[in-house]
């Protein structure tokens, strides 16, 4: 098969890497890619987010399969346009995406299905928003109810913290169209996780679970981001705990997207909070978590391509996927001042170091090649993974490969995965 993965980060790399691994891949292409998937495959010239040059460039180049990677082509429906274009695509329409893209319509979804999450208002002008949350006795979470890259919630523990966020995405619009509307919630507290499974309208697989760490900060302190880091499997998600999760979350929520729109085909990313009342739901996201990709498909055994043609030809009760028993850990390699603003383009060094401990991958998310040098060019810029023995080892070991990279101004979380650790 020739297959294309669309985007450029650190998630599309990871897909990459498994995909190429695959019996059934010929051919990989990545539009537009970076790096480290030119390393695996031909690089594209093209954007992401431009639907009829990725569809323009996939007959071109006669591609069998299409994996899109990031939320925004899958909102802007790249799905809907590789289909029409009679090549098999994985991931959502964009009406499917809607659950990631609107968390507005997000929340009416699942109160109409009944599903465990956090008490929410939505609201689409300031003065209201503003006046209700100053209302309140208890914490909230404001959020952005578009796109906004995992930089639009906003934790405030106290009430009137949540003001100056309002202002910013209502008034000062700093998340653009996304600021449309915010969803004030409640402030949920416990252990995040994050379940992903494989949908193909009828069937659901659940992958092994996560834990994402959003915050900037050490003991999970600071404004939210893309992701610092993630770890595979995680305590906090026992088997019964994925049935329950199956039960009374994942597939009522895939009938209710049946029942709104059709199937919902792809990767379908729960983002849960296990609070003392059991599991809730923080978000729902449209496609494989970045950076909860790095360490599970470090950790899968299986042939990915498989199990996404099963998904893509509605035939995913003929998919088993089987798991390295030990964990991974991912620690992710930011620029100094992300999630604001930081400098681009200064070489990176140590990776081939990194590697060559074993069992460590190095998967870029932000880097770009200049004059021969490997030039940091995002915010988040690697995203660091290694296997251990235990969740322990495997902390030991990420930590022993980031320690040989460097460039000007890294920096990274000290403390992914002690939660699991210290359990």
């Amino acid at each position: 098969m020739k297959i294309m993965v669309v985007g450029s980060g650190g998630r599309e790399h990871a897909l990459a890497w498994k995909i190429s691994q695959s019996e059934h891949c010929g051919k990989l292409y990545c539009a537009p890619g970076n790096p480290g998937t030119a390393e695996l495959g031909e690089n594209l010239p093209v954007q992401a987010e431009d639907v009829e040059a990725v569809v323009a460039a996939a007959r071109e180049k006669q591609v069998d399969m299409v994996v899109v990677g990031p939320e925004d082509p899958l909102a802007a429906g790249m799905t809907d346009a590789v289909r029409r274009a009679g090549i098999m695509c994985f991931g959502p329409t964009a009406a499917g995406a809607r659950i990631e893209a609107d968390k507005a319509y997000a929340k009416e979804l699942m109160r109409s299905a009944a599903i465990p999450t956090a008490e929410a208002r939505i609201f689409k002008e300031f003065r209201p928003a503003r006046d209700y949350v100053l209302s309140r006795d208890q914490g909230v979470v404001v959020k952005a109810a578009g796109l906004a890259k995992g930089k639009g919630v906003f934790v405030c523990p106290e009430p009137h913290m949540a003001v100056r966020p309002l202002e910013q995405i209502m008034i000062e619009g700093v998340f653009g169209d996304a600021g449309h509307a915010v969803v004030v919630e409640e402030l949920l507290t416990g252990q995040e996780a994050s379940i992903l499974a494989l949908c193909d309208g009828r069937n659901i697989y659940t992958l092994e679970a996560s834990q994402d760490h959003k915050p900037i900060g050490d003991g999970d302190t600071g404004p939210n981001t893309g992701g610092m880091g993630a770890y595979s499997p995680t305590p906090v998600v026992d088997e019964a705990m994925t049935c329950h999760v199956e039960r009374e979350i994942l597939v009522p929520v895939v009938d209710a997207m049946r029942r709104s729109f059709g199937r919902y085909e792809g990767c379908l990313y729960a983002g849960l909070m296990i609070t003392p009342a059991g599991p809730k739901v923080l978000e729902f996201n449209c496609r494989f978590g970045d950076p909860e990709t790095q360490p599970l498909v470090l950790r899968l055994k299986s042939d990915l391509v498989e199990a996404m043609v099963a998904t893509c030809r509605h035939r995913l009760e003929e998919a088993t996927l089987e798991w390295d028993p030990r964990p991974a850990v991912c620690v992710v390699m930011a620029a100094g001042g992300y999630p604001g603003s930081y400098e681009k383009g200064h070489e990176i060094t140590g990776i081939d170091a990194a590697e060559g401990l074993g069992d460590v991958k190095v998967f870029h998310a932000g880097t770009a090649w200049r004059d021969g040098r490997l030039l940091s060019s995002g915010g988040r810029v690697l995203g660091v993974t290694a296997l251990g023995d235990t969740i322990a080892g495997a902390q030991k070991r990420v930590y022993q490969a980031v320690e040989k990279i460097r460039w000007k101004d890294c920096y990274y979380r000290k403390d992914i995965a002690e939660k699991a650790i210290k359990a």
